[in-house]
């Protein structure tokens, strides 16, 4: 037993790697990229610290070079799924009272071992798989995803020294136990920070976990799955179980079992999921934590006084970064008439040469759209486009899956701010501009925060301080995230703790202490000291 009070230094935010030419990281990583797109690599599922192989498998791809298998990964269906629920059950006896720093200190090692030796290697491996370029592929795998582990654990240590208050003769204390069962966590293809944290952030806490991964990021979230082993990672604690969705349902979140579910991914899969619980209710032993960040049609509001320079490089990037594949990034953007002729000159200007193309090429600015579903998807809202009178595609409108799932950056120019690329999520490169009249300000603002049942992302740009506050005031609902002067993409762990509510999620803000307490049961111990002996009330004595 130790007798040590053992603390945590609030940690630093990981800085990335800039991959100018001529620097040897830069060198490095495209050569493993090399390495790993000669390889096809065989998957399986990671079930109580072993590999197990089902057989049933399918091809992980590169998107922008689709002919390219990268992996072939072995599906869980219910005998395995069943085996990871046991296994997670039977490794929770020790993990649930293994002392919190030495929990603590297998993901801090993971975060040591991610950023130091296996660095270039989760940087290459989301770049084939997921189609990011360096820069993109860097702040996700590396940075974002070691500050998650680093700041998960200074936050939970910050939630177990947070005790109540205690009179004469009573010691008040608070234990936070882990959830009673198991918790479900089910990833996105978009980033693989995401796919590392939704597993850890509940583990960390003491629970045990079954992670579905995407079935579009299963190489770079299988090497991180190695990682944590490496680190120390016990036996069960977390599963990693690829597999189809359904049997997921079927066969995990209907388990009585179930004591959290944690999620990124579309809304109807979450609303899904919700009604899956609801249904099921009376069956389970605990009430299910469900903890959700879904979908968006994030926006980006100018003012007149807004910095037209900043204005544009936040319309490019918070709409064209990693091909509009971001929760956050921006798909609709509100312009005054005043600015509008320069916008358009300026954003014609910074796309005509950003076409998409093969990560290999680090002038790219964008890659490929993940897989074929999406490529048709985004397909489908172009073509409609061409042939809607209330739209005019005035960039890009192209696609080709020939080779990759490449779509060009398309902005679209709606006649009212209604239209259906203004309030459908595309999820893609994608993004629709609505022209609205300088005096028409506060009626604008209004359709921005009713037109979507979504409220993840926005962004405003003014230089006028009291439209910012008019602004920031008359859009208070529609974004979990909010910005002033800087795109809607981008928020850093510890700093912006990232998450929305109405349709986009439970606003359980990942990146901050929130969304631990998620994870956790409270119970309260009351200790008196010299309790009472007597029964009787002061005023029943004689």
């Amino acid at each position: 037993m130790n007798n040590g009070y053992f603390t945590l230094k609030k940690p630093l935010n990981e800085r990335p790697m800039n991959y100018r030419v001529g620097c040897p990281e830069r060198d490095a990583v495209m050569e493993e990229l090399e390495r790993q797109a000669a390889m096809t690599i065989d998957i399986p599922c990671i079930i109580g610290g072993k590999e197990v192989r089902t057989g049933n498998t399918k091809a992980c791809v590169e998107p922008h070079r689709h002919a390219n298998v990268l992996a072939n990964f072995h599906l869980a269906g219910k005998e395995e799924l069943e085996m990871a629920i046991e296994a997670a059950l039977e490794a929770k006896k020790t993990w649930k009272n293994m002392p919190w720093e030495h929990r603590a200190s297998i993901f801090l090692k993971a975060a040591e071992l991610l950023t130091g030796p296996y660095r270039t290697k989760m940087a290459a491996a989301t770049m084939l798989c997921q189609s990011k370029n360096p820069y993109e592929a860097e702040i996700d795998v590396v940075c974002e995803l070691a500050d998650f582990l680093r700041f998960n654990a200074y936050f939970l240590q910050e939630i177990y020294c947070t005790q109540p208050e205690s009179s004469a003769n009573v010691w008040n204390r608070v234990e936070y136990r882990p959830l009673e069962g198991f918790v479900a966590a089910v990833s996105p293809f978009n980033f693989t920070s995401i796919g590392g944290n939704l597993p850890t952030a509940p583990a960390m806490c003491g629970n045990v976990v079954l992670w579905k991964p995407s079935s579009t990021a299963v190489l770079s979230n299988y090497y991180f799955m190695q990682i944590l082993m490496e680190a120390g990672m016990p036996a069960g604690v977390i599963n990693f179980v690829p597999c189809n969705g359904s049997d997921f349902g079927k066969y995990v979140v209907s388990h009585r079992c179930m004591a959290g579910f944690h999620f990124t991914g579309s809304t109807e899969v979450f609303q899904g999921i919700w009604k899956q619980v609801g249904e099921n209710i009376t069956s389970y032993k605990s009430y299910p934590r469900l903890v959700g960040e879904t979908g968006g049609k994030d926006f980006i509001f100018a003012h007149k006084s807004a910095d037209l320079e900043a204005l544009i490089c936040g319309l490019v990037r918070g709409a064209f970064a990693y091909q509009g594949q971001k929760c956050s990034a921006a798909s609709r953007a509100y312009i005054p008439e005043s600015l509008w002729p320069a916008v358009r000159e300026r954003l014609h200007e910074e796309l005509k040469d950003k076409k998409p193309d093969d990560v290999r090429n680090p002038k790219a600015f964008l890659n490929a759209v993940i897989d074929k579903k999406s490529f048709d998807h985004i397909k489908e809202y172009l073509d409609y486009v061409k042939h809607d009178p209330d739209s005019e595609i005035i960039e890009g409108g192209n696609c080709d899956d020939s080779v990759g799932y490449f779509v060009d950056p398309t902005v679209i120019l709606a006649k009212h701010d209604k239209t259906r690329t203004m309030v459908e999520e595309i999820f893609g490169p994608v993004l629709t501009i609505y022209v609205y009249p300088d005096d028409k300000l506060e009626e604008i603002m209004r359709s921005c925060d009713k037109s979507t049942g979504y409220a993840l992302t926005g962004a405003i740009y003014a230089n006028d301080r009291l439209a910012i506050m008019e602004m920031e005031k008359a859009l208070t609902n529609a974004a979990g995230n909010f910005y002033i002067n800087d795109k809607p993409t981008g928020a850093v762990v510890g700093q912006q703790p990232f998450g929305g509510g109405r349709g986009s999620g439970t606003n359980d803000k990942a990146g901050s202490a929130v969304n631990l307490y998620r994870w956790v049961s409270q119970r309260v111990i009351k200790e008196s000291f010299v309790p009472d002996k007597v029964v009787l009330y002061p005023h029943m004595e004689e």
